[in-house]
Parts: C-alpha cells; structure tokens; sequence
C-alpha cells in the first residue's frame, strides 16, 4: 500500500543549448508527488504518515523554491553569480530565511545563501526526477515519483525496500538503535 502527498516548489531555469523557447530562462510552478510504499504499520494504520513525508522532503527540496537551476556548463551562471556579487547577495541576505542545507551529489549541488542549484544536466521534467530520487531515496522507501511544470508530466516508479521498522505511535521509521526521533519511542530487544 502506498501513502502520497505533495509538494510545491516555484524556481526558474532554462534549458541550455535546447532550440525553442525553453532556452530563454523562464519560471515554473512545479508539483512534485511523492508516494511511499510498505505495509501498513498496525500500530498507527498508515503506511507512513503523509505530514512526515513532506517535512522530510522539504528538508531538502526547499533548496529548489524560488531558486534558479542551472545546469553547470551554462554561460549566464557566472553573469548571475557576478551580479549577486555587484549586489551584495551572493553569500545570503537577511530576507533569505527558507533557506534548506547545501548539498552536493553528482547530479547537482545547492548553494541555498544565493538560491541557486547546478545541475549536471538540464533540469527538465526527468532530469528533476532522477535529482529528486537521489536526494530523497536514503531518506523515504519511495515507490513512484511524478513532477508537474506547467504542461509538463513526468513519472519515475522505484523498488522498494518494505517492511522497514516504523514506531508504532507515530509511524515515522525507526533509527539503527531502535529509537524513534520523533516521539521517542524505544523498539523492545
């Protein structure tokens, strides 16, 4: 069985070396849905709670909300980056509050204080989703994920690693010790 939620997440971007209109950078308002699969966990009867599936997606996708994306080979990025520099903005300013922790994978790297993420590669509908799942896979027993741009529908399905220790009282997964981080709950030995 599978619990789902959603995400919204507004950014920019522009697809480099593309002949149409997507070379002009352009912005998007962009759904992303995640569904999490295993068993029902008896003691909550969810799968997992749909609340905890965004917050620990957001944790790490907030860095995409009102970010630029561009791919790493793309001339406007050190045109931004100078411009942010000639502003005052590169390295944060005080209004850049949801701000999420920077990463970096091998498909793109976030720099949250410019609100900026580079991508490997063009971060078109599916490029999104093979960036989304590598961020989020360690973290969520992913199943499927489906990411709307404007007209744009993209899905990825996933195998999943089920039955997977869950607290009984929240329903959240269990750490390597047995212990719930979010209510404290200690799994029995």
């Amino acid at each position: 069985m599978r619990s789902i939620t959603t995400l919204d997440l507004q950014y920019a971007h522009r697809f480099y070396k593309f002949k149409g209109e997507a070379q002009y950078l352009h912005g998007h308002s962009g759904l992303l849905t995640i569904e999490v699969e295993d068993t029902i966990n008896e003691g909550v009867n969810m799968v997992f709670p749909c609340n905890e599936i965004q917050k620990i997606a957001w944790e790490v996708l907030k860095n995409f909300d009102h970010a630029l994306i561009l791919r790493e080979d793309d001339p406007l990025l050190p045109a931004i980056l100078k411009v942010y520099e000639e502003e005052g903005i590169k390295n944060g300013a005080p209004q850049n509050t949801m701000k999420g922790q920077a990463f970096k994978t091998e498909l793109a790297t976030a720099y949250p204080d410019s609100r900026l993420v580079v991508t490997k590669e063009t971060s078109t509908i599916e490029g999104m989703l093979k960036i989304i799942y590598e961020l989020l896979k360690d973290k969520l027993n992913i199943a499927k994920l489906t990411f709307t741009s404007g007209v744009n529908v993209g899905s990825a399905e996933f195998e999943t690693k089920n039955n997977l220790d869950r607290c009984p009282l929240c329903g959240i997964f269990l750490d390597e010790k047995g212990l719930c981080p979010k209510c404290g709950y200690q799994k029995k030995k």
